[in-house]
């Protein structure tokens, strides 16, 4: 009886260290008490008419996404904002968000060069506020940075970031973004989902809508997943439908 007791305890103590190799291993989703708020995968034409863009000629379904279709833009917009912000932005309508926690597929399209970009848009109040995480090949003051658009130019926020990334050709890479309103804390991950290659604090704007887009680049975004504790409808456009 005793020789079984220790070979029960044993094998418990092996159950919870596997398990807990698993939990370091796992892909995070969404901390507790959020829930699924959006998701989009473009396997319908009407998909296209949940989002608003600065210039709809940019923008089409692709038939080459990774799964079935694609959001794709392809190239830089005919707008002019009002402050030096990215030129191509496709923003999904009648959804506010304060805290959440984005995920999506991105294929950059365009040839390598430093600033070779796509960007995730959140916090969108307006054309003049908002903010975006720019992902580009290679950092400087301006690229490869979370930037706030606070009714002048663009400026870098984040408190740490990479050397850049690579966006490699007719590749597919899956990217993160997690913001808290009440803390500040912006994380964006790529690729690798335990370690974020960006992060900033910032609780300049609050609620504001969400979306994708690039400065003068090309590139196509498929399998959206938004989890979030609240949603908040708007009616509010600033930009026009497909």
């Amino acid at each position: 009886m005793r020789q079984w007791s220790v070979y029960a305890g044993l094998m418990v103590l092996i159950a919870i260290i596997e398990l807990a190799g698993c939990m370091e291993t796992q892909t995070p989703t969404a901390p507790l008490g959020y829930e699924p708020a959006y998701r989009q995968g473009f396997d319908k034409t009407g998909a296209i008419e949940e989002f608003t863009f600065t210039d709809p000629s940019k923008w089409l379904l692709s038939e080459k996404g990774n799964g079935s279709m694609a959001l794709e833009f392809t190239g830089a917009s005919a707008y002019e904002p009002p402050v030096r912000s990215p030129l191509t932005i496709g923003l999904l309508r009648g959804r506010q968000f304060g805290d959440f926690v984005l995920e999506a597929d991105l294929l950059q399209t365009g040839e390598e060069y430093g600033h070779r970009d796509m960007c995730l848009i959140f916090g969108f109040q307006d054309p003049s506020h908002f903010y975006y995480a720019h992902l580009a090949s290679k950092a400087d003051a301006n690229a490869h940075n979370i930037f706030i658009v606070n009714g002048a130019p663009r400026t870098n926020i984040a408190q740490k970031t990479t050397e850049g990334i690579d966006w490699g050709q007719e590749v597919w890479h899956r990217v993160r973004l997690e913001r808290n309103v009440a803390s500040g804390l912006i994380r964006v991950f790529y690729d690798d989902m335990t370690a974020p290659i960006m992060v900033a604090r910032d609780k300049t704007l609050g609620l504001g809508l969400i979306g994708f887009g690039s400065f003068d680049d090309s590139g196509k975004i498929d399998n959206i997943e938004i989890w979030a504790p609240a949603t908040v409808g708007t009616g509010k456009t600033f930009f026009k439908a497909k």
